[in-house]
């Protein structure tokens, strides 16, 4: 099965070429055929021409899925230069996170299933392997579809080791006990499509006028999480504040944030701090949604944002929250014919 391998943000592949050269070979071991384009490699390509090649990768009728090197800050930049009727021609699965919220949100609009999560550069190159939890919801996306339950990780890692540092192929980061999820709102079960992504990409969407319609988002289930540069839990408040005044949590049919890292390679608090800021980010989401809607069903924690391992979620597909028996499940077929490659 041949999988395209895009930079549609940072080309981490090309600037860190050791940890993508052990990404392609673990992706050959498990049966695939990574492809890159033009730009997997280009640091500092265009986004005309990361662009171009996003499409191709739809276009191209070998190729299965499509997954994402790694984020990075300007894939706003990239979306206007898609060719859209390409895109609905030929939908097929999209794999990635962070600033890749911009494309998620874009095929979303376009009627595209995708996945919010998966990064060659950070998930499957680095380290001695790919973590369970993430090769499981990967294999779904990609390949073989299914439902599967979204269970909490024994051990968690904020950043792993310098790319630039050798040991960065063979050891994870520090890992350490994960925290237990906090649930909120009425304890039932609700499910739907979901939306959403980095709380420091949707704003640039809102201020770029990329957000979807309100009333589109009925009976979502919204995916929020924060990126990796330890945003300060009064800035997340706004954020969330900002979708409660958008009317986004009378709509909603449940919230699931992120595990947020409180730790990065340049600033590594003491434990106690990282502690009280993991639960200061969560207390001042639920705040805000005690405020807009009380009921609403939520859970944070959830370990498909910046932090390793990572579950991936389907975007646009199913997600169901059990308020009642604690538990989330996540639905990985997709509305049309996979592709075989």
């Amino acid at each position: 099965m041949k999988i395209a391998i895009l930079s549609p943000s940072f080309a981490a592949a090309g600037a860190f070429s050791d940890v993508h050269e052990q990404a392609m070979r673990r992706l050959k071991d498990l049966g695939f055929e990574p492809v890159e384009f033009p730009t997997t490699r280009v640091v500092g390509s265009s986004p005309e021409d990361r662009a171009r090649d996003f499409t191709a990768a739809f276009a191209d009728p070998d190729i299965a899925a499509v997954v994402a090197v790694i984020g990075g800050d300007d894939q706003v930049t990239v979306v206007p230069f898609v060719d859209d009727e390409v895109i609905r021609a030929n939908p097929k699965p999209f794999l990635g996170y962070s600033d890749n919220t911009s494309l998620h949100n874009h095929l979303w609009q376009l009627g595209v299933h995708s996945f919010y999560g998966g990064s060659s550069q950070v998930q499957i190159g680095p380290g001695p392997g790919i973590d369970p939890e993430h090769l499981a919801s990967f294999l779904a996306a990609v390949r073989d579809g299914g439902r599967i339950e979204i269970t909490p990780v024994a051990m968690s890692e904020d950043f792993g080791v310098d790319w630039n540092d050798p040991r960065c192929l063979t050891e994870f980061g520090t890992r350490t006990p994960a925290r237990s999820w906090r649930w909120r709102g009425a304890p039932t079960c609700v499910a739907g499509p979901t939306w959403g992504g980095c709380f420091e990409v949707i704003d640039q969407l809102a201020m770029a006028g990329r957000l979807p319609r309100l009333e589109q988002l009925e009976g979502h289930i919204v995916l929020l999480e924060a990126a990796e540069t330890l945003t300060p839990p009064d800035q997340i408040m706004r954020r969330v504040r900002a979708l409660g005044e958008w009317g986004l949590f009378n709509v909603a049919a449940g919230v699931m944030i992120a595990s947020p890292p409180v730790s990065s390679l340049e600033v590594v608090p003491d434990p106690e701090q990282q502690e009280r800021n993991w639960h200061a980010q969560c207390d001042v989401v639920f705040e805000q949604l005690q405020r807009y809607n009380p009921d609403l069903p939520a859970v944070f924690g959830v370990p498909f944002g910046h932090t390793r391992p990572q579950w991936i979620l389907p975007y646009g597909g199913q997600v169901t929250l059990d308020g009642e028996s604690r538990k989330i499940f996540a639905d990985y077929d997709l509305p049309y014919p996979r592709l075989k490659g």
